[in-house]
């Protein structure tokens, strides 16, 4: 066990530096691996026009990351328990830098689905350790407002990266974007190399072999606690799937947008995201994780049946999308703190790990349903998928989920 300290256990002068530069190597971290995902959907159109991929095939390079994201997710999830948070941190970082780069080579759809995959192999060692890191670190009642800081990176890729790289992809050819997210990917690894400490958390000790991994998953999912968390993230990350993946799609195709209008759409949206991560996780804080969660449910649940009916102009869609980014954040900073304190934190990694991989899952099995789903009857029948998705986590929220105490560890 390391023995470096955290602001749980010992406070000093120096505590509150360390926290911002844990905070900001996160930060980055998110910021980097989340612009290079979320900037497939804005291209999409460019994308299919350079390789000539029927729409119909769209959902798959979404799918394909978001398989191998999840495959990853479980194999790490016990190593991270076991070496430590900041190991996997800096081999997921070290990792992603190398295959965004090699991006400039996807000249063809086989090609670029390869790549996809491998980068969702890199995104899967980062997700699951980034949130438990931040359990790791920061105290139970803090950890809604740190998750919140550190997914504002998330935010921040809407506002900068995902609007310069849709002009780019426009500009300089689809790969380009993910090219350039290299460079910060980069910047992440150095500062976790640098400035992010192991904390002091008691690591597993059993021996680290395949069946004995896949016996403690199975352990986790029979506790009904753990088994509700993680159909919640299944279903919270499918409605994203089936929500946004052929949003700009729909909205060119129906109303006639241009690239920079989804570029505007993109930037505005995270200026709210932005704004509202950190809110919704301080207000978590103070109210309670499962009250946030359950409104967030419902307004999603009416954001989507209403937005095919009511969308009618490029005004329209970047209020719907602001209403959207609000409704994630309050979904997604609640959930991961709530996570956090579902199991002993040498387990912690293996939980997170699990919850992001099934939510993986989902993401790639409703952007699977949805291209058929879409070329078929139209993106009506994709926004009422993402209803009935948001309406069973809520249920699932209010019926499984438990409220845990501020002072948990």
């Amino acid at each position: 066990m390391t023995t470096t300290a955290t602001p749980e256990t010992s406070p000093s002068p120096s505590a509150p530096r360390r926290e911002r530069l844990v905070l900001l190597s996160l930060w980055l971290m998110v910021f980097a691996s989340s612009s290079q995902v979320m900037i497939v959907v804005p291209i999409m159109p460019r994308i299919g026009e350079a390789l000539e991929i029927p729409e119909a095939l769209y959902g798959s390079l979404i799918s394909g990351f978001a398989a191998a994201l999840a495959l990853f997710a479980l194999i790490i999830g016990p190593v991270s328990d076991r070496i430590g948070r900041r190991r996997v941190l800096l081999l997921g970082t070290g990792a992603l830098t190398v295959i965004l780069a090699l991006h400039v080579f996807a000249v063809s759809y086989p090609a670029l689905l390869a790549l996809r995959i491998l980068a969702g192999a890199g995104a899967g060692v980062l997700s699951g350790a980034a949130v438990s890191y931040v359990g790791d670190y920061f105290p139970y009642s803090r950890r809604g407002w740190a998750n919140g800081v550190v997914m504002t990176g998330f935010a921040f890729g809407q506002i900068l990266a995902i609007p310069l790289g849709t002009l780019l992809a426009d500009a300089r050819g689809f790969q380009a974007p993910f090219v350039a997210f290299a460079a910060p990917m980069v910047v992440a690894f150095a500062l976790i190399l640098l400035a992010v400490p192991q904390p002091d958390v008691r690591l597993e000790t059993a021996p680290l072999r395949a069946a004995e991994a896949l016996r403690g998953y199975l352990e986790l999912l029979r506790d009904r606690v753990i088994a509700g968390a993680a159909v919640t993230y299944f279903l919270m990350f499918g409605a994203t799937s089936t929500l946004f993946v052929y949003y700009p799609t729909w909205l060119e195709t129906q109303l006639h947008a241009r690239p920079r209008d989804i570029a505007a759409m993109f930037a505005i949206g995270g200026v709210i995201g932005v704004l509202s991560g950190p809110i919704a996780g301080r207000v978590s804080d103070r109210v309670g994780r499962k009250p946030v969660l359950i409104s967030a449910c419902v307004g999603f649940f009416a954001l989507s049946l209403a937005l095919p009916y009511t969308v009618r102009e490029v005004f329209s869609a970047h209020v719907a999308f602001c209403v959207a980014m609000v409704l994630y954040a309050a979904r997604l900073s609640p959930l991961q703190a709530l996570l956090t304190a579902l199991a002993p934190e040498q387990k912690r990694g293996r939980l997170l790990s699990l919850t992001v991989a099934v939510g993986q899952l989902g993401s790639a099995a409703g952007a699977a349903a949805v291209g058929p789903l879409y070329a078929w009857s139209g993106y009506a029948t994709n926004t009422a998928l993402t209803a009935a998705a948001m309406a069973l986590a809520g249920l699932v929220v209010w019926r499984v989920l438990p409220e845990p105490a501020r002072d948990v560890a």
